[in-house]
């Protein structure tokens, strides 16, 4: 069964710290993402969206869960910052509530040795506490600075492959989810 309309996956940028490589990995999987077949790609920078720490309402915070809202996917970038993901995804995953549920999420992660594969471990407790579905395949980064080029490009087979077998996940839950949402409400 193919989706009438294409299917709606939000890239969140997790890391805000200066001097990041966040920018050079979201945007080569951003460029993945795009030449998928029935995919709406949108990019949520986390360092262009500041979340307030307390979690009050705030014309931020409306865009934001307008955003999630709206999505039928994700995909989190993160990087590894001592053997944990970013704070500022944590706040954008605890900012908003009911509009993650039932939703399926990817996860790209870098870093040096472990290629940020301990932030994601953690964020699918996070992503399960919230009703989400973690798709299995993950991009996984290590040594990221030797991994691209001064264009952004990677020759990283691996990265590749996972990226394309990761995306197919993703389609094929969202828009399985989108289905049942349509017949049912999530009962959580």
């Amino acid at each position: 069964m193919t989706a009438i309309e294409p299917i709606r996956v939000e890239i969140i940028v997790g890391s805000t710290r200066v001097g990041r490589i966040a920018p050079v990995v979201a945007g080569w999987f951003v460029e993945r993402a795009r030449a998928h077949k029935g995919l709406d790609v949108g990019v949520i920078d986390l360092a262009e969206t500041p979340l307030p720490q307390d979690f009050a309402d705030s014309p931020v915070t409306e865009r934001f869960r307008n955003r999630v809202e709206r999505a039928d996917g994700f995909v989190a970038v993160t990087s590894e910052y001592n053997h944990g993901y970013p704070a500022a995804l944590k706040t954008a995953f605890d900012s908003v509530k009911y509009e993650w549920r039932s939703k399926p999420i990817g996860f790209v992660s870098y870093g040096g040795l472990s290629g940020g594969l301990r932030a994601t471990e953690q964020l699918r407790q996070v992503v399960a506490e919230l009703h989400m579905v973690s798709v299995r395949q993950t991009v996984s980064f290590h040594q990221v600075r030797k991994k691209f080029d001064a264009e952004g490009k990677t020759t990283d087979g691996a990265a590749i492959d996972s990226a394309d077998r990761m995306l197919a996940q993703l389609m094929w839950w969202a828009e399985s989810v989108r289905v049942q949402r349509a017949r049912a409400p999530y009962p959580g």
